[in-house]
């Protein structure tokens, strides 16, 4: 891959780009692309993300194939 390529087609579609959905999109991409995503986690989600994480050092993992036969 071309990285200066790849540059130059992005800002030329950005150049004639119109909507503002995505242009938004791009701005919040641009402002949080340096920060860690912890950091942006309520402390009710890193709660939970601990939790699992102790779950799986302990060996308390469900099968991927159970949980997908459950929520199908």
């Amino acid at each position: 891959m071309d990285i200066a390529l790849e540059k130059i087609k992005l800002i030329e579609w950005l150049a004639g780009l119109e909507d503002v959905g995505v242009l938004k999109e791009l701005i919040a991409l641009k402002e949080n692309s340096g920060q860690d995503w912890w950091e942006n986690l309520s402390k009710e989600e890193r709660k939970e993300i601990e939790t699992g994480m102790n779950q799986a050092d302990a060996g308390d993992l469900t099968k991927h194939k159970d949980v997908m036969s459950k929520y199908q």
